[in-house]
């Protein structure tokens, strides 16, 4: 019989959870609710992917600005995923980037955190996420990576994948795809630079059941982060390893 895990989705209407049910008994905190009418076929262009499970997944919307509201804590939740995120040009500033970016995912990360349950925390990060970095982008990343492990969880696990290959966005990022189509020949040859939506997901499902302890060889899991603050890496190739 296998034991019921509770998790707690944060950023759920993402690339990654849109595609993917999460354990057992979950909640999801989106900014925006996904449709009760989600079409369940993967494969149907600019579809909402909700696979089994659904019925459990009880939704949201949080006021990131006002996180005492939204009771977070009361969950008790065994899992805390995160796959918040935005980008510069979406935040419409680097202030505004690095608010929701950072402060928003460190912030609710420290309200959904029980002092007398055992949790593990799992991050969706950037390849090359470094907080001493000269770029905004990564430099965000690495310092919200470090934020999150120095909040005590029992289980920290960051990912860094690659480019997300497979994404429907309601936006055109013609960068995006040209990236893409670059690193899908290049993947040919390496497993460091692309992973499909789906696959993510898997290994975020898989991780979360088996947390640090519990991670296979081919995860290729290393030690991130600083002193006061580490966390278990899982890379790109990690990841793909995960879903199979």
């Amino acid at each position: 019989m296998s034991i019921q895990k509770t998790a707690l989705i944060l950023g759920s209407t993402g690339q990654e959870t849109r595609r993917s049910a999460v354990l057992s008994s979950k909640s999801s905190l989106p900014r925006r609710t996904l449709p009760a009418s989600a079409s369940l076929d993967a494969g149907t262009p600019r579809s909402t992917h909700l696979s089994t499970g659904k019925e459990k997944l009880e939704q949201k919307v949080i006021d990131f600005e006002k996180l005492e509201a939204a009771g977070l804590s009361e969950g008790k939740w065994d899992v805390v995923f995160i796959t918040l995120g935005t980008t510069a040009k979406a935040a419409g500033s680097s202030e505004a980037f690095e608010r929701i970016d950072r402060e928003y995912v460190i912030n609710a990360a420290r309200a959904a955190k029980s002092e007398d349950h055992s949790q593990r925390l799992i991050y969706v990060s950037s390849a090359g996420a470094d907080p001493k970095s000269h770029f905004l982008y990564p430099r965000s990343k690495g310092l919200t990576e470090e934020g999150l492990a120095s909040l005590g969880y029992e289980d920290t696990i960051v990912f860094r994948p690659g480019l997300l290959a497979g994404t429907n966005r309601p936006e055109l990022r013609v960068g995006e795809k040209v990236a893409e189509a670059v690193t899908s020949f290049g993947s040919l040859f390496t497993s460091s630079l692309q992973i499909k939506i789906g696959t993510l997901a898997k290994s975020l499902i898989k991780v979360g059941e088996l947390g640090s302890a519990g991670l296979p060889p081919d995860a290729k899991a290393t030690q991130g982060g600083k002193d006061g603050a580490r966390f278990t890496l899982i890379g790109n190739s990690g990841a793909l390893a995960l879903a199979k």
